[in-house]
């Protein structure tokens, strides 16, 4: 049964909180062609275990990504802990495909999760219900194993047993839950045709997991993926249908809803590039102004914004993201009050940017991320019904304008922003109001 109190307590950092980091790592970040390279490009198991042999990141320093993921305002950060090809980053001792076995030698999750906690940031963990590695795991047919289209496979299925692997996959979840101290996230991905929710035992899953991670916060994948919402938004979700919806590569063009109108609550998942693992060749990343941008709409929207790196096969995380990470930092150590504990206004969109609302009521914050000829229009607000206005990212006083100009509008409060058409910041312009 729904435990909607305990749901909003375990809830309620997340929903606070707002701006994240998600990593995706591991062996694909040599080929560096993508996470799903193994996949897209049908590489057969002996063509991709030379990787294994050479993986070594000799620069992985899990407290710089989390220096870096701090700095950018990022409250909590999820690592993959597994991706789809099987190789995990933690010392399961269920298989040998894991860093500890490579010429690394280290458990990489656990310096993450030593390295996050250490600076303050919540944890949490991806873990792949697909597995391209096992050998009970369906092959021949699947639509996205790499060796779907062969042949060979074909009469190997019947010896397979998907139990096996979903044993095998139960006790990697178990060894997360029970050797690495308190996490934060459970990121599953994910759901896919025949391949939902009890299909993966899912309900047993949850149950054992809450059993060793009572406040732990999970995704809706085990259901679903990013193409659906799943029973959570519903009047009577699943015990697999998770705490929150993940939309993926997109912020929904609204705030999302359950089937009684209420909030549901969301995360959109965002490369900063087209590839969520290393790809040398992806030169498309997003500049800081328009993620800083998306953060702001998601927030808008009662979500929050979940934003990729990609390390290299060296353990670095790209030189352009470290470089989009601390632009976005510089803009949220002045304007972050704009950003955490705060979630959509009930005003429409204005047209010169977005609305975010403290969530105790009495602060509002207009960002304005479009000039004004004049002074700016605070829409959805009567110069009677403020205390006071400040610009946020200095704290600077902000008149509300009586004039012959702005009188003709009683309804709308206006406020000069600067004696240039330019901005203050150019990118996003944040006004704190404090309603009477």
């Amino acid at each position: 049964m729904f435990d909607k109190a305990a749901y909003e307590k375990r809830m309620a950092w997340y929903q606070d909180a707002r701006f994240g980091m998600f990593i995706h790592w591991g062996l694909y970040a040599i080929p560096a062609r993508g996470e799903w390279v193994r996949s897209t490009e049908q590489i057969p198991e002996e063509d991709y275990i030379p990787f294994f042999e050479e993986f070594n990141p000799v620069d992985y320093d899990p407290k710089a990504w989390a220096r870096a993921a701090k700095n950018a305002g990022m409250k909590y950060a999820v690592l993959t802990a597994k991706h789809h090809d099987g190789f995990c980053l933690f010392d399961s001792q269920l298989t040998d495909w894991k860093s500890t076995k490579t010429k690394c030698g280290r458990d990489l999750v656990r310096e993450y999760l030593d390295a996050f906690r250490e600076e303050g940031l919540k944890v949490g963990l991806y873990y792949s219900l697909l597995d391209w590695h096992h050998p009970d795991y369906p092959h021949y047919g699947d639509q996205n194993h790499p060796l779907r289209n062969c042949p060979a496979e074909k009469e190997k299925e019947a010896g397979r047993d998907f139990n096996r692997y979903l044993e095998y996959m139960h006790g990697q979840v178990k060894e997360l839950c029970t050797n690495y101290g308190k996490l934060d996230l459970m990121w599953f991905d994910f759901s896919y045709g025949s391949l939902r929710g009890e299909a993966w035992k899912a309900t047993e899953l949850v149950e054992m997991i809450r059993s060793y991670q009572p406040d732990v916060i999970i995704d809706n994948r085990l259901e679903v993926s990013g193409e659906g919402f799943g029973s959570i938004a519903t009047d009577e979700p699943a015990v697999y249908s998770g705490d929150f919806v993940s939309p993926e590569q997109i912020i929904p063009p609204h705030g999302l809803k359950k089937q009684d109108g209420s909030d549901l609550i969301w995360e959109a998942c965002i490369t900063m590039n087209n590839n969520w693992g290393y790809s040398s060749l992806d030169k498309n990343f997003k500049p800081a102004s328009t993620l800083i941008k998306k953060l702001v709409e998601c927030v808008s929207k009662n979500g929050n914004l979940l934003l990729n790196v990609g390390p290299d096969a060296r353990g670095c995380i790209p030189a352009e993201s470290l470089e989009i990470l601390e632009e976005i930092g510089c803009w949220m150590r002045r304007n972050s009050a704009s950003i955490y504990g705060c979630k959509g206004s009930s005003l429409p969109k204005p047209e010169n940017g977005r609305i975010t609302e403290c969530k105790c009521g009495k602060l509002r914050y207009y960002h304005i991320m479009e000039p004004a000829i004049g002074a700016v229009p605070l829409y959805g607000v009567r110069p009677d019904e403020i205390r006071k206005v400040r610009l946020l990212r200095d704290g600077a006083e902000l008149k509300v304008e009586n004039n012959w100009i702005v009188n003709n509008y009683p309804d709308i409060a206006f406020v000069n922003l600067s004696s240039s058409p330019i901005l203050p910041d150019p990118v996003d312009t944040v006004v704190e109001v404090e309603l009477k």
